[in-house]
């Protein structure tokens, strides 16, 4: 992979509403260059739509989103997204998948096969590059969606919460292999998810929305390696409890009001 990324993004004063929906409020954040931004808060709080502003996929309603920092030359597309939902082509092999990302850009035909080798050798597919999707099992799809976006060796990654469909134990075992393929990719990261877990074992920031309309309550750092967090780490096990101090009575609420919606 590529050297860690000097890209960062600043968030500047953004909000967004939808016709009658005030969803953020004045949102003012720096993702930094090379490390993880985790996004969480109570339901309907505006991650995903925060998301979706740092992706440029929606224009906020009021501030902007400026990026910093050089894109390096090998890569294909500057901010990436990976998804729940997996969004695989089922006629086309788990090598297939990935190559779909790499054709018609600039590399030649070796330059793509040694991308995808990388990355199936990254996310412990390369066994399997010959598979069909549907052969694969729900976390064996997400690493392939994970390998299929680290192929264009992103400046950012943006990540909207790609571990929420899987079982539990699919969960556990998955979150332990992302932690140490994000320190390694050196990927600049923004990962949303509603899981508190998650949360403190993959973030260096961990940005606390309010309910809607979603502003920043408070702003957790973690600054420790990815690399050897454990779940049982009574330090991590603060941290989620101060987390979910944070949101709790947010969380009700939300929680109401979907309830009488």
């Amino acid at each position: 992979m590529t050297a860690r990324s000097a890209v960062t993004l600043s968030v500047e004063a953004v909000s967004h509403a939808y016709p009658s929906l005030p969803v953020l409020d004045g949102i003012t954040l720096t993702i930094p260059a090379g490390q993880v931004t985790v996004l969480v808060g109570p339901s309907g709080c505006g991650k995903s739509t925060l998301l979706a502003i740092l992706g440029g996929m929606l224009h906020p309603s009021a501030g902007q989103v400026r990026m910093a920092g050089p894109v390096a030359a090998e890569c294909l597309n500057p901010l990436t997204y990976v998804f729940q939902d997996f969004a695989l082509l089922p006629w086309r092999s788990v090598a297939g998948n990935i190559s779909l990302v790499l054709e018609g850009s600039r590399l030649s035909r070796a330059a793509r096969q040694a991308r995808i080798a990388e990355v199936l050798a990254l996310t412990g597919l390369a066994p399997f590059a010959a598979a069909w999707p549907k052969q694969l099992s729900g976390g064996m799809r997400q690493r392939l969606g994970i390998a299929r976006a680290l192929a264009v060796r992103p400046a950012v990654l943006l990540m909207d919460e790609p571990l929420s469909a899987l079982d539990a134990q699919t969960r556990a075992l998955l979150l332990e292999e992302f932690s140490d393929l994000i320190a390694r990719s050196g990927v600049t990261t923004v990962y949303v998810t509603h899981t508190l877990s998650e949360a403190v074992r993959l973030g260096q920031q961990i940005v606390v929305l309010s309910r809607r309309p979603g502003r920043i309550r408070e702003i957790v750092r973690l600054d420790r390696p990815l690399t050897g967090r454990r779940a049982a780490d009574p330090d991590l096990l603060a941290t989620e409890a101060h987390l979910w101090d944070l949101i709790r009575a947010d969380a009700a609420d939300a929680d109401r009001e979907l309830d009488h919606a």
